[in-house]
Parts: C-alpha cells; structure tokens; sequence
C-alpha cells in the first residue's frame, strides 16, 4: 500500500500506532499532543537546522509528536494540515485548552499589560490560534495574560467572505520557499492561508492543490476564467484575481505580486512550464 511521506507519520524505525498492520515499521507509538508555543516553528525534511523548509507551523497549532530526541527536534504530525516533519522541540509545549480566537491582522503584537507603549513579549502571524480568557478595554487578555489589540481577532468560526481579497493583503510579504507567515511565504502557503481563513480545508503542497476544488475547461481562453480561480503549474499555483490578472507568491518577483496573467503565462512557458489544471472552488 502506497501512502504520501509528507503527510503518513511512518519511518522504517517507528510510526503511528494507528498505521499498525498498514506499514512496516520496527516499533508503533500513540504519540503526544502538543501545541505551537513559538510564533512560527519551521518544519523540517530532517533533524537538522539546515535541512530544507517543507512548510511552518504558526502559533497555537495542533502537532501529535511520536518522538523528541535528545538534541532537541521533535518529530510529529501536524493537526491542521497532517504534514509530518522535524520541529524544534523547544517551540512546542503543552495543550492548555481549547484556543478561542485567531489572528486575523497579518502580524500583531502581543504586550505584558493593556498598554501599546509597553514593549511587546512576542509578535503573532496572521492565522495564530490563541486562548481569550476575557476582554479588558480594547485588549483581549490570552490565557497565558498577553494582550493583544482585540481588533486583531476573530473567534475561530470567522470566514474571511473573500479569499482573493485576504491574499492581496499579502501583497509584498517576501518570497520564501516553505514559508507560511505573513514574514515570509511560498506559492501554495499563500494559497493556504487564503482559502483556510475562508473555511476552506485546503491541503498545503502546489500539487496537493491542484487535486482541490473542481476542474475547470480550459484552453488557453483567458475569458473563460473567473475570479478565485486556481491556475496551477508543475510546481505552482496560484490565484486569479482581477480579470486578466495573475496574484501569486513566487520566485521571479521574490515576493507575493500581481500581474497581467498572459504575461506571467508567457515568462513561465519559456522556463519549460505550462498550464496543468484550472480549478474552482465552490461552497
């Protein structure tokens, strides 16, 4: 049976206790329930600080670690999207509860009182998940008695109404292979982050992506495409936004920008690349 490495917490030498009698492993763990504590971990292909960046995890995150070894990387499972990978151990730490509210500014800072002239304790990503405990003036205390400007938040069952719109907010944000935060992101994590904020289940890798949403008949007939819809590449993806006009985070740019889709289309195909699939999303 085949299963995708990325996103199957399996290795010859340990796995997931549920894969038991799916995959060969020397010994099976239940794994351990862990919470982002950093404002971005980097998840990594290997235990190792140089390793490549498969993708992040933001603050306030679900991973289910099998494994923490003793130089300090923690091997798991993230919740929200299930890519498996190496995290620092010391950017997770124990569930509290239930996280509340989620950061809906692309960053925001987080202050020792209710006061914006106090230094900040930490900054937080767009899509950070955290524990309101109560509301004091315009601040909302966290559970953990940070306070965040409350016109940051948005309880959890938010829906951005308009996910173009949510990533042209990132307009700018520099390019980062792996990157998922508004400090720095990829093709696909823009694509996540966008439709995620607007209740969209949307899986993380370019090629997870365009299996997402519906297929749609396309030609070469640049009239035929609608807003919102994902126009994908071998290894890349992203948004049309405005009519005629391409909104992605990529290479060429280092950075996430908007352009006139047939040009974009023409750069592309010299690099030996075209046009794979066309999906909309509907519901």
């Amino acid at each position: 049976m085949s299963f995708d490495p990325r996103l199957t917490p399996a290795r010859p030498d340990l796995a997931a206790a549920h894969l038991k009698g799916r995959v060969d492993a020397a010994r099976f763990v239940e794994g351990t329930l862990q919470r982002v504590t950093a404002p971005v971990a980097a998840l990594r292909r290997s235990p190792a600080p140089d390793a490549p960046l498969d993708t992040e995890a933001l603050y306030g995150e679900r991973v289910t670690v099998y494994e923490t070894t003793d130089e300090g990387w923690a091997w798991g499972q993230l919740q929200f999207d299930s890519y498996v990978g190496w995290l620092p151990a010391e950017a997770l730490g124990d569930v509290r509860g239930e996280a509340t509210d989620r950061v809906i500014a692309l960053r925001t800072f987080v202050f020792p009182g209710p006061n914006i002239k106090l230094p900040p304790l930490t900054a937080l990503p767009f899509a950070s998940r955290v524990t309101v405990a109560r509301r004091e003036g315009e601040f909302a205390v966290t559970d953990a008695g940070g306070f965040i400007p409350a016109r940051h938040l948005a309880p959890l069952d938010f829906v951005e109404p308009d996910f173009v719109s949510t990533a042209k907010r990132f307009l700018g944000v520099p390019y980062l292979w792996g990157g998922r935060s508004s400090l720095g992101l990829d093709c696909s994590g823009l694509v996540q982050l966008s439709l995620q904020a607007a209740g969209f289940a949307c899986p993380r890798d370019s090629d997870m992506q365009a299996a997402f949403g519906e297929p749609v008949a396309f030609s070469g007939d640049l009239a035929s495409l609608q807003r919102g819809d994902l126009i994908c590449w071998q290894g890349h993806i992203g948004f049309v936004s405005d009519p005629g006009r391409l909104l992605h985070a990529n290479a060429y740019h280092m950075a996430v920008a908007e352009e006139p889709l047939v040009k974009a289309i023409e750069r592309i195909r010299k690099s030996g690349l075209e046009v794979t699939t066309v999906r909309r999303l509907v519901g």
